[in-house]
């Protein structure tokens, strides 16, 4: 099957993902839900935001190095030559990352390269971890780990079966430096179940945790932006408008919590990071350690500052958010040239970096039909307070 075949087929699987079809776990979140509703400001864009690339090639998500490399994956609905690349400042360009060899794909029999790449997100060792699905040449999914400094593989984790199928989709992930932990957002298709990976980076022992817990479930939500509804076409033309279950996902600055959400969802939710890694808790008990903790937006990614506010890409509205520690949602930035705000990373300059990639626009998510218009941009801010590197 082609590359492009493929990834329509998994498109496909995707858009018939709805909370209807994905059992609920019984225990409900217990702790006291905040206000519903998302107050903001009046539409602005900030002189703050800076404009530090404009690309003709469609941007996934970022990661910036404690060095100050700026690393982008390239989206898999554009089919790219190379999966990741970085942007070179001086130059004004970007170059294949780790290298054209590494980045321009692998074979499906072979761990060697990068074949479809989404989620990425560089630790304080200068590490960049690649979450490779897999999916152009049904390659298994894997965590790539490249580190910085030296220039070389850090380690290959394999993702396999039954903790992965040929319905996995690894969204996102979060890396905690200090417990040598990854998490991961597994947002499944079909009616296969969305749940989070968590992955032992030393070891690479890996498991499968809330699978169909209604914190990493869709809610009966639609997307639309700028009035348009989210529509997948099918291979037989007729439209769907999909749920997407767990993506944003991040952790706090002391890596004591693990906030995550469906995309489709007007929920944000923690759980300590303890109960995670603790593997006497049985699945029962680790569902009713999930707290409700704010309401939010339809949202893509999301990060969190080390005083604890969380920004959240409100791609519906254009804008940028945050909930702050009182759990408030505000309007920080909206414009229409933060078009599809996608994920977010923390710079060592004390700016907050993200992409704005028109995902809407793209034929995947427009009922078939491509309207995007590069160039697609990649942002930074001055956060509310510091944030740790890559996040």
């Amino acid at each position: 099957m082609p590359a492009s075949h493929r990834i329509l087929f998994r498109i496909a699987l995707l858009s018939s993902l709805t909370a209807t079809q994905l059992p609920l776990h019984p225990t409900q979140p217990t702790i006291a839900q905040p206000p519903t509703r998302l107050p903001s400001t009046q539409p602005t864009f900030p002189k703050a935001i800076q404009v530090v690339a404009k690309l003709q090639e469609l941007p996934g998500n970022i990661t910036v190095t404690p060095s100050g490399r700026i690393i982008v994956s390239l989206h898999q609905f554009a089919s790219p030559q190379y999966r990741v690349m970085e942007w070179l400042p001086q130059r004004q360009q970007l170059v294949p990352f780790p290298n054209a060899t590494w980045a321009s794909g692998r074979k499906a029999d072979s761990n060697k390269g990068l074949d479809e790449v989404l989620g990425i997100q560089a630790d304080l060792q200068g590490i960049v971890w690649m979450l490779d699905n897999g999916g152009r040449t049904e390659a298994p999914p894997q965590l790539v780990g490249w580190n910085t400094n030296t220039n070389r593989l850090d380690r290959i984790l394999p993702i396999p079966k039954p903790l992965a199928s040929d319905r996995t989709f690894l969204n996102d992930l979060a890396i905690d430096s200090d417990r040598q932990m990854a998490y991961i957002a597994e947002t499944a298709m079909g009616n296969a179940a969305p749940a989070i990976l968590v992955v032992n980076l030393k070891t690479g022992h890996t498991r499968r945790l809330l699978s169909s817990h209604p914190s990493v479930s869709p809610e009966a939500v639609e997307l639309a932006v700028e009035g348009q509804p989210i529509q997948i076409k099918q291979p037989n033309g007729q439209l769907v408008k999909p749920r997407i279950a767990i993506n944003p996902i991040a952790l706090d600055g002391k890596n004591e919590w693990l906030y995550y959400g469906p995309m489709s969802g007007k929920r944000l939710y923690r759980i300590r990071t303890a109960d995670l890694r603790n593997e006497a808790l049985t699945p029962d008990q680790l569902g009713r350690a999930v707290q409700d903790y704010a309401a939010k937006p339809n949202c893509d990614g999301i990060s969190i500052d080390q005083a604890g506010n969380i920004y959240i890409s409100d791609f519906e509205r254009n804008a940028i958010g945050v909930i702050r520690p009182d759990r408030t949602y505000q309007t920080i930035a909206q414009s229409p040239e933060l078009s599809w705000i996608d994920a977010f990373s923390f710079g060592p300059d004390g700016y907050l970096y993200t992409v704005a990639n028109q995902l809407h626009r793209t034929a995947a998510l427009n009922a078939g039909q491509s309207t995007l218009q590069p160039p697609y941009l990649i942002l930074r801010l001055k956060p509310l307070a510091q944030g740790i590197v890559g996040r």
